[in-house]
């Protein structure tokens, strides 16, 4: 079997709904064709072959720009044998290194290619991924979703999951206390500290300190992703687990996190870490350091999700899968078949390969517009009074009193 070439899908994909979405604030006011908000792009790729089997994958990092990444790789593929996945993505990784070693453009561009071969190499086999991975650990993934109010965290709850993250750049002691007073001990909370701006090391560490008491399953990105050292500053200081990596592509970008045990939960994102055969090293390395493994989902398409079932279903220290379950009502449409929560988990498919198909006549009716961040809006509060227009990386917060307590800001 040979490939023969590489196609690439890119559409704009709506907003999820905002009070449901773990973020702060809103995707900004710009608006695009047919009442599109946000700027989220979706990436799939599909690698054919002369024997007529097909794969597909899904890249992130930089959807709009990866895609020139992906055509710029696929001359160096055409008349390989796709059965060679390993070979191929240290082929790929020769070819872009030139551009930077660890950063999530590459490394995306890389992903998709990678995914499509694993679904090839299932598919000619008869067998799913998860198969090829080493078999199932287990046969459904727990998933926890988005709530950033009451109403949002029980809504959650009466649909069967049992897990949900919020997000708390502007207030997240006060937010997560009124969480956990609404669902009690029946739900597991998560919280991501996402910026812009990004806390400071020594504000993470107090912002930790202070959502003790909420037993949280893990508090994601407490500070700027390069900021390496600042997770042993947090870690000597407070009791939390602490989860990050998605940001960071390949064994190389996750390796300082994982060996230097600066966190408990280790999320590359499916889409960008490199691969299906990234992933799986990613994972091996981290059970070395009984560290658990949560693929980030938060901006991927319906194709990742998939890759992230096979993964999980084969890896033994998969903790959990992160899920926009009321994401823009055209996800479900982009996809065949489309997976359907029950009590909050997903089944790991059966079909050989990843077991998807893109609806492509439906990806392009939505051809993206634009793919970069929209600054949230001042009323978000995520930035200090009187600092929304410096539009800082890292600040500093001020209301100290407000900000690591429990009461409402006034």
């Amino acid at each position: 079997m040979k490939i023969t070439g590489i196609k690439t899908f890119l559409m704009h994909a709506g907003a999820p709904d905002l009070r449901r979405w773990a973020a702060d604030g809103s995707f900004g006011k710009q608006t695009f064709s047919k009442n599109l908000t946000g700027t989220r792009n979706w990436l799939f790729v599909k690698v054919m072959t002369d024997e007529g089997i097909v794969g597909i994958g899904e890249c992130s990092g930089w959807p709009r720009v990866i895609e020139t990444g992906v055509r710029d790789l696929a001359p160096l593929l055409v008349g390989e044998d796709p059965a060679h996945i390993e070979r191929l993505w240290q082929k790929m990784q020769i070819a872009i290194m030139g551009h930077g070693m660890t950063g999530v453009v590459g490394a995306g561009a890389m992903t998709g290619i990678d995914m499509a071969l694993w679904d090839i190499k299932g598919k000619a086999l008869g067998v799913p991924v998860w198969n090829l991975l080493g078999g199932k650990v287990r046969d459904r993934i727990r998933l926890y979703s988005h709530a950033n109010a009451v109403d949002a965290a029980l809504s959650l709850r009466e649909r069967g999951f049992t897990a949900f993250k919020c997000g708390g750049v502007s207030d997240p002691v006060r937010k997560v206390a009124e969480l956990r007073d609404a669902v009690g001990d029946s739900m597991d909370i998560m919280i991501d500290l996402h910026g812009p701006p990004w806390l400071t090391p020594a504000d993470a560490a107090q912002v930790a300190r202070a959502l003790e008491p909420y037993n949280l399953l893990f508090v994601e990105d407490p500070i700027a992703p390069e900021n390496v050292d600042g997770y042993r500053r947090i870690r000597d200081h407070a009791n939390v687990a602490l989860a990050a990596g998605e940001r960071m592509a390949t064994i190389f970008g996750e390796r300082d996190l994982i060996e230097r045990e600066l966190v408990d939960v280790i999320q590359p994102d499916t889409g960008r870490a490199g691969g299906i055969t990234q992933m799986k090293k990613i994972a091996a390395m981290a059970e070395a350091h009984h560290i658990m493994m949560a693929p980030h989902s938060g901006s991927l398409g319906p194709v990742a999700e998939y890759a992230a079932l096979h993964i999980l279903a084969a890896i033994p220290n998969g903790l959990i899968l992160e899920r926009i379950e009321d994401d823009w009502e055209g996800r479900e449409k982009t996809i065949i078949p489309h997976p359907r929560q029950e009590n909050g988990y997903l089944r790991v498919p059966d079909a050989p390969g990843l077991g998807v198909d893109i609806d492509e006549d439906f990806v392009r009716q939505w051809p993206s517009e634009m793919n970069v961040s929209i600054p949230v809006t001042e009323k978000a509060g995520s930035y200090a009074e009187g600092t929304f227009d410096e539009q800082v990386y890292v600040q500093t917060r001020f209301r100290r009193g407000v900000y690591f307590g429990k009461k409402k800001p006034t």
